[in-house]
């Protein structure tokens, strides 16, 4: 199974977030995770609150 980290590693190395990536990401907080997991998606976060990560889903709204 695809773990948070596993998502987060591709947007961080790709520098995008696909709408589908997000959709994952939705459904595995869900999901039990653990402590790494937890910090991935706290970078990405921060990566994309800083623009290292554009989101698919802002583009498309025009955000």
């Amino acid at each position: 199974m695809i773990r948070i980290r596993d998502v987060v590693q591709k947007a961080l190395a790709t520098g995008y977030l696909s709408v589908e990536a997000e959709n994952q990401l939705r459904y595995l907080l869900t999901t039990r995770y653990d402590l790494e997991d937890f910090n991935a998606f706290m970078s990405l976060q921060e990566a994309a609150m800083t623009g290292q990560v554009k989101q698919e889903s802002r583009e498309r709204c025009g955000i």
